[in-house]
């Protein structure tokens, strides 16, 4: 199966894995968007630290669509791209796919762009160093 726009694999490199859970519904019995939308801003925040080697906090959501419900007992899976680092910034691509069932393949769930920035203890923005550390 593909989503709405034509994927058929997730982009990106696995940054967060969790289960909706019947306490994460709305009004409707689906997920709620906002639980959605914080286990993406957890996911982009796990690759913005990582790039940033340190301390980091989120600054907008550029962009967000959400392509299918999410069900509960749904395993999520989000995928995180770092599309651009600026001098104190980086944008981060983030796709969310339900992985649940190995027999059948991924469906994209949503997708996003976040920005964050690089900061010091002081909470003030800091430069984004030059290359990631070496694993």
């Amino acid at each position: 199966m593909t989503d709405s726009t034509g994927s058929t694999t997730p982009n990106g490199v696995i940054s967060l894995q969790t289960i909706a859970m019947p306490s994460d519904t709305n009004w409707n019995g689906d997920i709620f968007g906002g639980w959605l939308m914080a286990q993406m801003d957890l996911a982009g925040a796990v690759a913005a630290r990582k790039r940033a080697h340190g301390r980091i906090t989120t600054i907008a959501v550029d962009s967000m669509v959400f392509h299918h419900p999410v069900q509960i007992g749904d395993v999520i899976s989000c995928y995180s791209t770092i599309e651009r680092i600026g001098n104190t910034s980086m944008k981060i691509r983030i796709e969310v796919w339900e992985t649940a069932d190995p027999c059948r393949p991924p469906v994209k769930l949503t997708e996003g762009v976040f920005t964050y920035v690089a900061i010091d203890e002081s909470g003030r923005p800091r430069a984004v160093p030059p290359e990631a550390c070496p694993v």
